[in-house]
């Protein structure tokens, strides 16, 4: 197995970059880490280099501030650009990036391709739940607008995504809604809801944002306007809530103390809602595996993004979606 590594993508590119996948390239020798970068800025960083891994020279950068799309058609050689491209060329199985995410989806649509039959790939993080189980929600993301069809493509892609990587063998999917009733919603939903009833999957109905937290779903499907706006709330809510804790938490001595007799369970509670732990978003409906890591991501969190990467290839996921989306035409 073989997955290139985007290593100049991120906030702590390369130096995170190169020590995650040290750590990975030691736990999975089985897999090849291809570092798609500058050769110059990566070889001082692999003093130790394990013989899973190997650079692959890219000279450019695509930066945060560059226009997407305009950046991957510019800066051909760019190390997410020629990332991509070693999956298009079968070089390569997956591909990671935390780098500019517009830039990774339009590397995913322009240099890798879709899957034949995807309207509108979707880009689909995991949201933590307090059973410690998350929902893959998508589409938070990709696309702003979204007709009932995208919809029904999100919801099977989402159920084979949590069905192969995590084995879930009878994933809940549901769809975000104003409330829980089959006539709630606007026009899209409206649309949508019968067209998921139809879907190979288990649909379960609507589900409100109050109760996704709360484990209701596995599979949370909605438009990337709302996904991304949900996604934007959880996550300032739980940083509010943490830094409010901290104040609290330093304010005297007597709140010190109670401090230190809660900091196991606060360090678990924080841990579910840690991105880390996850990897990475895939973004779903492309001809080969494209994951996204979180911009800040550390160390730990890109070992996790190979570990997520290699259990999709091993389970064979865009192979799984691509026959599932067969079937799931055939509704519309």
């Amino acid at each position: 197995m073989r997955i290139a590594i985007d290593a100049m993508g991120g906030d702590h590119a390369p130096d995170a970059v190169v020590a995650g996948a040290l750590q990975a390239a030691a736990e999975w020798p089985d897999t090849e880490l291809i570092l798609v970068g500058h050769t110059d800025r990566l070889q001082p960083l692999l003093a130790q280099c394990p013989p899973n891994v190997r650079l692959h020279h890219a000279e450019e950068v695509i930066e945060a501030e560059d226009e997407p799309a305009k950046a991957v058609r510019r800066k051909k050689n760019a190390s997410m650009v020629v990332a991509g491209q070693l999956v298009r060329a079968k070089e390569a199985d997956a591909m990671i990036s935390a780098g500019n995410t517009g830039a990774l989806m339009a590397t995913g649509l322009l240099i890798v391709g879709r899957i034949r039959g995807i309207e509108r790939p979707a880009l689909a993080p995991m949201i933590p739940s307090m059973d410690g189980s998350g929902a893959l929600a998508l589409d938070l993301g990709a696309n702003m607008d979204a007709k009932p069809e995208h919809l029904l493509q999100y919801a099977i892609m989402g159920s084979v995504y949590r069905s192969k990587v995590h084995g879930i063998e009878k994933p809940r999917v549901g769809l975000l809604n104003v409330g829980t009733e089959p006539g709630k919603g606007n026009e899209l939903t409206k649309a949508a809801y019968p067209l998921l009833q139809e879907a190979p999957i288990h649909f379960i109905g609507n589900v409100e944002a109050r109760d996704v937290l709360s484990g209701t779903c596995d599979v949370l499907v909605c438009d990337g306007f709302v996904g991304n706006i949900l996604l934007k709330s959880l996550e300032g809510t739980a940083g509010a809530i943490f830094s409010a804790l901290k104040t609290e938490f330093t304010r005297s001595l007597s709140t010190k103390l109670a401090a230190a007799v809660l900091k196991p369970g606060l360090s678990q509670f924080k841990k579910k809602l840690d991105y880390t732990e996850h990897g990475g978003a895939p973004l779903l409906g492309i001809d080969g595996l494209v994951l996204k890591s979180h911009g800040s991501s550390d160390v730990h969190a890109f070992k996790n993004a190979v570990r997520q990467a290699r259990t999709a290839v091993q389970n064979g996921l865009v192979e799984a979606i691509s026959s599932e989306i067969r079937v799931g035409s055939e509704l519309t």
